[in-house]
Parts: C-alpha cells; structure tokens; sequence
C-alpha cells in the first residue's frame, strides 16, 4: 500500500492551496507554495493562517514520510510557529521539514519556510503523533 499516494488523494487542502512536496528521504520533505492573491491578509502580505497551514503541512509529511514503512500515519499534537518576515504577494515559497528525533508513537519536526531570495519566512518546532493507518478512516 502506498500510503503517501493514499495522503494525496485525501489531501483536498494541499490541492485547494496548490502546495507540491517532494520527499527527499524518510524524515525529509521540501514543499513549495506560491502566495497568490487569495492567500492574502492586506493588499501585499499573505495572511498568517495559510502560512501556518503550510507549515502543518511541511512538518507532516516530514512526520508521515518517517512512519510510512511501519505502515503507521500521523497527526499534529502541537506546533510553535514563529514568523520572521512577511511572504508576499507572488513570493515562491519553499518549506523544508525535518524529523529530528523519532519514537515509537511520537516524532518531533523541525519546519522552515523560505521565499525565494532564500530569507527566512517562518520556523517551527512540531510535535507529530504516529499512529495504525486502519485507525486513520483513509482506508476503505
């Protein structure tokens, strides 16, 4: 079973927002966003919620990429996001995430958000909890 293909045909919010990942190792992702007009807060800056639902998504599937050999998916228990510049109107956006340790049931994740002059948009640190994909509804 593939599980990551399952997480995409499921994922109506990566696909409402335009987000594309790329799984560079277990533990390991890059995901890419464009700020686009509807993402907007004022007439230039994007609005923090979708920044933050960028980040839940980049620590997620770092998480999800780490789980799915144990045939386990994950949700987020928490996250602390902090914002260190604006993303603006038709910035691309690049978002690396990281497991940075890895139990049993409990991963921590490290996120980063960049724009495309490489400046630091946004960090976080999540806390992802791992979990049996037939408890998760996606199977059918």
């Amino acid at each position: 079973m593939d599980i990551l293909k399952l997480y995409n045909e499921y994922n109506n919010f990566g696909r409402f927002l335009n987000m594309t990942y790329e799984v560079e190792a277990p533990g390991k992702v890059t995901y890419q966003l464009k700020v686009t007009s509807d993402l907007l807060a004022t007439p230039s800056a994007a609005h923090g919620g979708a920044i933050a639902g960028f980040m839940d998504a980049i620590v997620g599937v770092a998480a999800l990429s780490a789980v799915v050999p144990l045939n386990k998916v994950v949700s987020t228990i928490e996250f602390k996001l902090n914002f260190t510049k604006a993303a603006l109107l038709n910035d691309e956006l690049k978002g690396v995430g990281v497991v940075i340790t890895q139990g049993n049931r409990i991963l921590t994740v490290k996120g980063d958000i960049y724009n495309q002059k490489n400046e630091l948009i946004a960090t976080s640190l999540a806390t992802l909890n791992a979990y049996p994909i037939e408890k998760s509804g996606m199977l059918k």
